[in-house]
């Protein structure tokens, strides 16, 4: 009991190292809530061990839930943003704040590409079939004033799956003849961490915005080539609306 104890009052602390700064109340109420968060979030079951053998004999549960500490710290740092956050501000890169398409350097490919009209990068590569149809589409769309495919540009936004922090880099980024920025994605089967790249790009996008700094920014998803000609005027009546 004193091991276990203290195994996850270790694993609150790291949490409560990453809260602290933000934390306007009691650090011992915080840390007493942290500790208890943990406790439950390992009892309850929803952590898979595989083999299966390692998830029946408790004692090797535990070394395998040691082991993975940093993982079970990011998911419950994860989940308590979500839930309990009052207000978004976003946070800069420090070394590169603002990121243009006019820093885009010469870089070299042996994929397909196709020279762009309403593109501030002079040609598009294409990954797939489907990237090429919406590049089309998007150099001849009225509702578009400018976009560029997301290579090369540095453009991500990091998110944190199964424990790890990861970048997200849409597909897209699209100047809307109305003024706003639309962050475009192509994705025809959808899986979990798709959702979660996406709940990652939705706060991203409600931080960006307010700030003012910025224009007004939107997201959407492309499920298929034929959908992309509607997207953008959606997004520009939304605004006007």
């Amino acid at each position: 009991m004193v091991k276990r104890l203290a195994g996850n009052t270790l694993t609150a602390r790291d949490v409560h190292d990453q809260m602290q700064k933000d934390w306007q109340g009691s650090r011992e109420f915080l840390f007493a809530q942290l500790v208890r968060l943990v406790e439950q979030f390992i009892g309850s079951g929803r952590i898979s061990i595989k083999p299966a053998l390692f998830h029946q004999v408790e004692l090797k549960r535990r070394l395998i839930i040691t082991l993975n500490m940093t993982r079970v710290v990011q998911h419950i740092w994860e989940a308590i943003p979500f839930e309990n956050t009052e207000a978004l501000e976003p946070v800069f890169d420090q070394d590169h704040p603002i990121r243009s398409t006019g820093d885009m350097g010469t870089w070299y490919t042996g994929k397909p590409c196709e020279s762009t009209k309403r593109s501030h990068i002079n040609f598009c590569v294409y990954d797939s079939t489907w990237e090429a149809s919406e590049a089309f589409e998007l150099d001849r769309n009225p509702a578009v004033a400018a976009w560029v495919k997301n290579d090369h540009l540095g453009f991500e936004v990091l998110y944190i799956y199964k424990g790890v922090v990861r970048k997200y880099r849409p597909d897209f980024i699209i100047r809307l003849a109305s003024g706003k920025t639309l962050v475009l994605e192509t994705k025809g089967m959808d899986t979990e961490q798709d959702q979660t790249k996406r709940r990652f790009l939705d706060e991203w996008v409600k931080a960006v915005s307010p700030h003012g700094g910025f224009g007004h920014w939107c997201w959407d998803v492309s499920r298929n080539p034929a959908d992309v000609r509607d997207i953008p005027a959606r997004h520009a009546q939304a605004m006007a609306a």
